[in-house]
């Protein structure tokens, strides 16, 4: 089930929100939640619901056993924890993967298994491993309560893509919370934000996005076709995934759940170091918590440095994907940031003209690694790549022309609110006018306008999937 979606938006948001606020006690609430957030997860793929309510029980078993047990019997669950979940997430998403590359390799005939992706298993399986590694280093306290933790690894605003939750940042919140009017409000606003950036933008990003990348897996790209769709594809990207997070947010703040943040405007960084601290940022902080500080972190030498670097963008790149171009693309990454850390540029440089210059050059060097992020394959890729340097181009740029006509205004808008400067003029214009009347009303109006909007979009059935339900 999609949150842009008729039949969750006018059938199963409503009814749910009118059941929790009809009943009494957090017990009741919760199990209503975990109960629609199955329900949610079951609807397009009913088979998996299974899959969720076994990765439910044995990591709660796998917790259980962690937190009674001692010494090697202690670590043993935890190895056992480690291997079941990343056995999990490998058998559905790179077992096939594995198998046509150890056929090419060693010229095996293998036949591929040919499991389809279950929607959001990298999300949960990490929400759900993390819980455990938490419980082994006495940073979270065991859930006793086995629904408990299946509404933490369930719970449906934030199942398919994110934000990663850690299970210490909202047991306390599973067991005790409370949501008034004021909090029901701002989650409310909070959705309708991210279902305009995902209906509004978006979608209407896409259609330049896509239709640039079919063109590189033919080989039978312009340069400017090449520019427009890459460029279309890194505001896409960010106003599908930054949408489906403050929806989630949103959503969950209507239930009395507070989520992190996951984007803190991107594309304004000055450093590809800054970039991955403001994109995903629940994602990076996983890796850094469970991958990089048990590694050392930055407190090594410049060789175990380096390896512990690599070591993250070889899995964030993985993890992204079983294909070869999210292993190029994670390991690209792995260079620039050691090159970042090694050098200390751009972080010393200190004018005006020069932090802008590489904020230029940071987007500029993103907005390729999308190309390899959103390509057909590592060729089509590099293909596209070629073909924005000049490279191999072929046909006219009249295509290019006609769907920047069509979706200018979409790139535009989307380019001034990918970044703070709307927000920030809008604060200065409220600030201590907040309580008056017609700056409610002018805010209400808006948020209805694009909600309505939206709903309007939607209802012409418009390119809907989201980006990340495929990771």
């Amino acid at each position: 089930m999609l949150f842009s979606s008729s039949v969750f938006l006018f059938i199963f948001l409503p009814a749910v929100l009118l059941g929790y606020y009809l009943l009494r006690g957090q017990r009741a609430r919760n199990l209503l939640l975990l109960g629609a957030s199955l329900l949610f997860y079951a609807w397009g793929e009913p088979v998996y619901v299974f899959l969720m309510l076994f990765s439910i029980c044995a990591n709660y078993l796998l917790g259980r056993g962690i937190d009674a047990g001692q010494g090697g019997g202690k670590k043993a669950l935890l190895i056992l924890a480690v291997a079941l979940n990343l056995g999990i997430l490998f058998a559905f998403k790179y077992l096939d993967f594995t198998i046509e590359n150890l056929n090419a390799l060693l010229g095996l005939h293998l036949e591929p298994v040919g499991l389809s992706l279950p929607i959001g298993i990298s999300f949960f399986t990490f929400q759900a491993l993390s819980y455990c590694i938490d419980v082994y280093r006495g940073t979270a306290e065991v859930q006793r309560n086995i629904l408990d933790l299946g509404l933490y690894i369930s719970f449906f605003p934030q199942l398919i893509a994110g934000p990663i939750v850690r299970y210490n940042s909202v047991a306390e919140q599973i067991r005790s919370r409370s949501v008034d009017a004021e909090g029901f409000q701002q989650g409310v606003k909070r959705f309708i934000l991210g279902f305009a950036k995902k209906i509004l933008l978006a979608n209407n990003l896409s259609v330049a996005a896509e239709r640039a990348f079919a063109l590189a897996g033919a080989g039978e790209l312009s340069a400017a076709m090449a520019w427009l769709g890459s460029l279309s594809y890194s505001l896409q990207i960010y106003f599908d995934f930054s949408g489906y997070s403050d929806m989630a947010i949103g959503l969950g703040r209507m239930f009395g759940f507070r989520f992190e943040e996951n984007f803190d405007y991107p594309y304004i960084s000055r450093s590809v170091s800054e970039f991955w601290k403001r994109w995903h940022i629940s994602l990076g902080r996983w890796f850094r918590d469970y991958i990089y500080f048990p590694l050392g972190g930055s407190r090594v030498g410049k060789g175990k440095l380096l390896r512990n670097l690599f070591a993250v963008w070889l899995f964030t790149g993985i993890w992204h994907g079983a294909a070869w171009q999210f292993i190029v693309w994670g390991l690209g990454y792995g260079v620039l940031i050691s090159l970042e850390k090694l050098t200390g540029f751009p972080a010393k440089l200190r004018s005006r003209p020069a932090r802008l210059g590489c904020a230029v050059l940071t987007f500029l060097i993103v907005n390729a690694g999308w190309v390899l992020f959103g390509a057909q394959s590592l060729d089509a890729a590099l293909y596209q790549l070629g073909a924005m340097l000049g490279i191999g181009v072929r046909g006219s740029a009249d295509l290019a022309r006609f769907l920047f006509s069509e979706s200018w205004v979409f790139l535009v808008s989307g380019a001034l609110l990918a970044t703070p400067l709307i927000p920030r003029a809008l604060r200065k214009l409220t600030a201590g006018r907040e309580e008056r009347p017609l700056i409610a009303v002018g805010q209400a109006a808006l948020y209805m306008l694009l909600l309505v909007l939206s709903v309007s979009y939607l209802a012409m059935g418009s390119h809907n999937p989201f980006i990340y339900f495929t990771f």
